[in-house]
């Protein structure tokens, strides 16, 4: 069974072609087919969504009868392994479902299994030591991006026809941008948060999900969103009438064809989005060219660096009071061990300031907003990275592992060096986590073998009804290449 998205496969339930029961099982049999040889599912529920499926109704529900996958980090499910891709999480099991998940079965979706994801959501690879690489399904020989990578790689592969995902610095755009997807990031406070967690990363880290089409991006984004009051960052939901409303005029929109930290990005990026460019101009958008990135590249990336230090060493903090011993080497892998160890120097004075300064890079790109509708960027530099391309040398390993005895400014140059590789792939996306803006990767370009470079565009807070009028543009004009399944 081939359906065209989620909707197709909730119209198909509703209108008595399928049973809930039938796309379940044949989801089912994708997996156990396909997933030895991606490595994208690490977890299955087979049994409780074959009961839910039975059970029904779903006529009433926008994804009534549509399996999903849950991402592995931060999506509790009450009774269910939560591992976020860590060893010493290999059988947790959390005793609370997630405000975000919760609403998901609420819309109707039949909830199969998690997806891979590398430690704790830390790389734009997936390659965590418990359950392995996940391969890109388009060629087996590159990693799917991560931190969602599983799920793009399910998505992409047919498993499911949307899958769960979260973006703490890039971690839905940069996955679906390899994979050929749409990826939405909400706006910071869009989606339900707790009771696990309220301010991911404070406020950087998002849920939403890998996507086939706009109008699943779009009913998505109307059936999750919300207004939580306990929330530390409520945002008013936007209209149904503003999200499925089409442009009255032409759109001003700036574009950038660097990198924003000045690293290299390779001819068929920039292509891509030279190609994107001339097709907005031909669709009568106003475009403009920046001669600068809008904000400080460098200062930014940094200020996310120290934030997820800390936020990581506080983690550490409570698990070890849980489990009444210190956390060692031993319980994770090197490059966490690394930032946890880094966030035990950083004083409380410099990361409120810190904070400050994500409020003035904010303060900015409102500004900037002002002036252009939309902001367009690459996603990636490049294509999908190969296995063991960001692999560290020995020395750099070395270091991490004695992180303890370097000082703060040490420590800091050490993260910032462990990433290095991997960040000038991607430079692009981790500027919207920290201002809180709505960004989406759209798969608009392929190199000549065949793999996938999405273009990002991002908005004013709390304006994806713009994201979301463009992309059904460019959609209905056959812009976007999808991954064929």
């Amino acid at each position: 069974m081939e359906f065209q998205d989620a909707l197709g496969m909730a119209n198909a339930v509703k209108s008595g072609q399928v049973s809930a029961k039938e796309l379940v099982e044949d989801a089912i049999k994708k997996i156990d087919a396909l997933n030895p040889s991606l490595r994208a599912v690490v977890d299955k529920q087979y049994e409780e969504a074959l009961a839910r499926a039975t059970a029904g109704p779903f006529t009433d529900k926008v994804f009534g009868g549509v399996p999903i996958l849950l991402k592995d980090l931060g999506q509790h499910q009450a009774g269910h392994l939560s591992t976020a891709g860590s060893r010493h999480f290999a059988s947790y099991r959390p005793s609370q479902t997630d405000a975000f998940v919760q609403r998901l079965e609420n819309l109707g979706f039949i909830i199969l299994g998690r997806t891979n994801t590398p430690e704790f959501g830390f790389k734009n690879i997936s390659d965590s030591s418990l359950h392995g690489a996940v391969n890109l399904p388009r060629d087996p020989q590159r990693n799917a991006g991560g931190s969602s990578g599983g799920a793009a790689a399910a998505v992409a592969a047919g498993l499911v026809p949307l899958a769960a995902a979260s973006d703490g610095g890039g971690s839905i755009r940069i996955p679906a941008s390899f994979n050929g997807l749409i990826g939405l990031k909400p706006s910071r406070g869009r989606m339900p948060v707790g009771p696990s967690s309220y301010r991911g990363w404070q406020g950087a880290s998002v849920h939403f999900a890998i996507t086939r089409s706009i109008r699943d991006t779009q009913a998505l984004l109307q059936g999750m969103q919300v207004c939580q009051l306990e929330s530390p960052f409520p945002l008013p939901t936007l209209p149904d009438a503003a999200l499925s409303a089409e442009l009255k005029s032409p759109l001003k929109i700036a574009y950038y064809l660097g990198s924003p930290i000045g690293s290299p990005v390779s001819a068929d990026a920039q292509q891509a989005v030279l190609q994107v460019v001339e097709q907005l101009k031909k669709m009568g958008h106003h475009l403009v060219e920046l001669p600068a990135f809008p904000i400080d590249g460098i200062e930014v990336v940094r200020s996310y660096y120290l934030m997820n230090s800390v936020e990581t060493a506080q983690m550490f903090d409570e698990i070890e009071v849980s489990l009444s011993r210190s956390m060692t080497l031993e319980d994770m892998e090197i490059m966490t061990w690394a930032i946890y160890q880094s966030g035990q120097t950083i004083p409380a004075k410099l990361y409120s300031k810190t904070l400050q300064d994500w409020d003035q890079f904010s303060a900015q790109m409102a500004a900037f907003h002002r002036e252009y509708d939309l902001l367009l960027t690459l996603t990636v530099a490049d294509v999908a990275p190969l296995h063991g391309q960001f692999d560290l040398d020995s020395g750099l390993l070395a270091d991490l592992a004695n992180m303890a005895a370097f000082s703060m400014q040490d420590q800091q140059e050490l993260i910032w060096q462990m990433f290095a590789d991997s960040l000038a792939w991607t430079p692009f996306t981790i500027f919207a986590n920290l201002t809180g803006q709505p960004a989406i990767s759209l798969p608009t370009y392929q190199t000549a073998a065949g793999l996938s470079i999405g273009i990002q565009l991002s908005a004013a807070k709390g304006r994806e009804d713009l994201l979301l009028a463009l992309s059904r543009q460019l959609e209905k004009q056959n812009f976007l290449k999808i991954t064929p399944l």
